[in-house]
């Protein structure tokens, strides 16, 4: 790298603050929330470590373990395949590395979800946004910023569920169409266990982000944290998902590069 150079200089950013590492990752652990789905249908499993060694007779310099997951445990990615709208396109392992760089844009609706925890983001809102600001980003990601991660610390104040299921934000059927089919994004990001509102399992179509951005080759993130962290624009996001062959989605690490000062 010669001094001059674009990568010489994000070095050199990073070196003296002016651009800051944000991490939007939730820690893994065994009490990370999961999805809880109705009992008829499969679970997936809690994060979970289990001990090969450590600096004992079973390896006496060496501590690891092996970890069970399920692939959408935690901060993770969901790969267009893990919908039954693309279960012909790609999975996890075949997402683009230059796509999992990109830039990221945050809209705001903690105010309105305080309010409401099954607050609904419109296209109306999403268009008045690009009106104040800058048009979504091309080849970017949507970032709704909610203030759920506030909630990351207990399964039952993260799904909210009472007996008529979970009560959580998310985007409209109409909204999350659009946000697919018509918006410029690659992907879209949220603070909650999945991308999908807490009463989506009810919409038409059923869990719409899922079904409009699995089957339109998009992608998600879910369970961010430290979206406050992030101005509106202007944040760059590396998000890397494990290559896992076949796989639907990845917890993943999320970083976001912040221009500061």
């Amino acid at each position: 790298m010669t001094g001059s150079s674009p990568l010489s200089a994000l070095v050199a950013a990073l070196a003296d603050g002016s651009v800051e590492v944000v991490d939007l990752t939730s820690p893994l652990s065994a009490s990370t929330p999961v999805i809880q789905l109705p009992p008829e249908f499969g679970q997936t499993a809690p994060f979970a470590l289990a001990e090969i060694s450590r600096y004992d007779d079973r390896g006496p310099a060496w501590y690891w373990n092996n970890f069970t997951s399920g692939e959408h445990t935690g901060t993770h990615f969901d790969a267009p395949n893990h919908w039954v709208t693309g279960k012909d396109l790609a999975d996890v392992a075949s997402v683009p590395a230059s796509r999992l760089i990109a830039p990221a844009v945050v809209l705001d609706f903690t105010a309105e979800v305080e309010k409401n925890p099954d607050f609904l983001v419109e296209v109306d809102h999403l268009k008045a946004w690009e009106a104040e600001n800058v048009p979504l980003p091309a080849g970017g990601w949507l970032f709704v910023r909610t203030g759920w991660d506030t909630r990351s610390h207990s399964q039952e104040a993260f799904l909210n569920a009472d007996e008529n299921g979970p009560h959580t934000p998310g985007l409209s059927p109409e909204c999350a169409r659009w946000v697919a089919q018509e918006s410029p994004v690659l992907g879209m990001g949220v603070e909650t266990v999945g991308t999908d509102a807490g009463k989506a399992h009810s919409f038409d179509p059923p869990f719409p982000c899922h079904s409009y951005l699995m089957g339109s080759d998009k992608y998600g993130l879910t369970q961010l944290q430290n979206l406050a962290e992030l101005p509106p624009t202007g944040a760059v996001v590396i998000a890397g998902p494990l290559p896992i062959v076949g796989g639907s989605g990845s917890p993943a690490r999320v970083l976001a590069l912040v221009e500061r000062g």
